[in-house]
């Protein structure tokens, strides 16, 4: 077996150890069936639980029992960077399902993974010694980009469908106040209709005005959670005009024009970047492809007349 081979099976037994590791140290209790189906009987959203959990990423069900396994790592780490990884969890969406001290510990033993493999290949390797330098820089350099660069797409899809929906959410909103709805239960009508992160934050807001929050602090919670400028502009503009008296109704049309302009701007504007985007694979693999097919029968003729 060559030395890349030993590397590549050394690191993934050392994965498959981890894991292993990390399911005994973190299963429940075994019980009997009797108990099972008595609990059952009891508590009939253990299912619903079971679901929710499935539903997960598979990376998300593995940071759980690495955090409880390796919390001690996560209070070694900057609490600076600790609240930034959490206020980006925040913003994608995934505060309920992932800790900020779990997503931390995934990256250090990722980086710990990839140095070992990094090492394994230095040692074990036959490539130059620049190559070699080269793969030990690498290795931990991913290992520490890649959940960082997947967390910030994954809060740039979030705030992008959230100002994609807004214009047509607001417009509901103001439908539903003009017929006569409260506002309360404008959201509860856009909840009801909108399956979308839109959605999920109203209906938080929702739930926290229900249990007492004032509105003002509801609002600001929602943006806070968000941090899309546009939402943040039409919830000054909503505690504006609860302050000032002035009817929800207008202010909800007038933003969500406002805001249908933006979105209309925001697709030319991606549409007049596709070409300049284009260029990159049309000059790499489509223009050689031509060119070869094009001119490779009349240099072929060509290289038979030099014989």
């Amino acid at each position: 077996m060559s030395s890349l081979g030993i590397a590549v099976t050394v690191c993934l037994a050392a994965a498959g150890a981890l894991m292993a590791f990390v399911g005994v140290k973190s299963q429940r209790p075994v019980l009997d069936a009797g108990q099972y189906l008595r609990d059952l009987d009891e508590d009939s959203g253990i299912i619903d639980e079971y679901d929710r959990k499935l539903a997960e990423p598979f990376a998300v069900r593995l940071m759980h029992p690495l955090g409880q396994v390796f919390g001690s790592v996560a209070k070694l780490t900057p609490r600076n960077y600790v609240e930034s990884v959490h206020k980006k969890l925040l913003h994608a969406g995934m505060a309920n399902s992932v800790r900020a001290e779990e997503l931390v510990v995934g990256q250090v033993a990722l980086t710990a993974l990839l140095t070992l493999g990094g090492l394994l290949w230095a040692v074990l390797g036959s490539a130059s010694p620049r190559s070699t330098l080269l793969v030990v820089l690498l290795m931990p350099t991913i290992g520490v980009l890649v959940p960082s660069a997947w967390l910030t797409r994954k809060v740039d899809e979030r705030q992008s469908a959230i100002l994609k929906d807004l214009p047509d959410t607001l417009d509901l909103l103001a439908i539903s106040v003009e017929a006569g709805m409260g506002f309360e239960g404008a959201l509860d009508i856009v909840c009801q209709h909108f399956s979308s992160p839109i959605a999920e934050e109203f209906h938080r807001t929702l739930r926290e005005m229900e249990l007492g929050l004032p509105r003002r602090d509801a609002f600001q919670n929602l943006k806070r959670r968000t941090e899309v400028p546009e939402l943040s502009n039409f919830v000054l503009a909503l505690m504006q005009a609860d302050a000032l008296g002035i009817p929800i109704g207008r202010v909800l049309r007038t933003q969500g024009a406002e805001l249908r302009a933006k979105r209309r701007q925001w697709a030319r504007e991606k549409a007049a970047k596709l070409p300049v985007k284009m260029l990159i694979p049309l000059t790499l693999f489509i223009f050689p492809a031509i060119m070869i097919i094009v001119l490779g029968p009349a240099a072929s003729g060509f290289v038979n007349v030099l014989k």
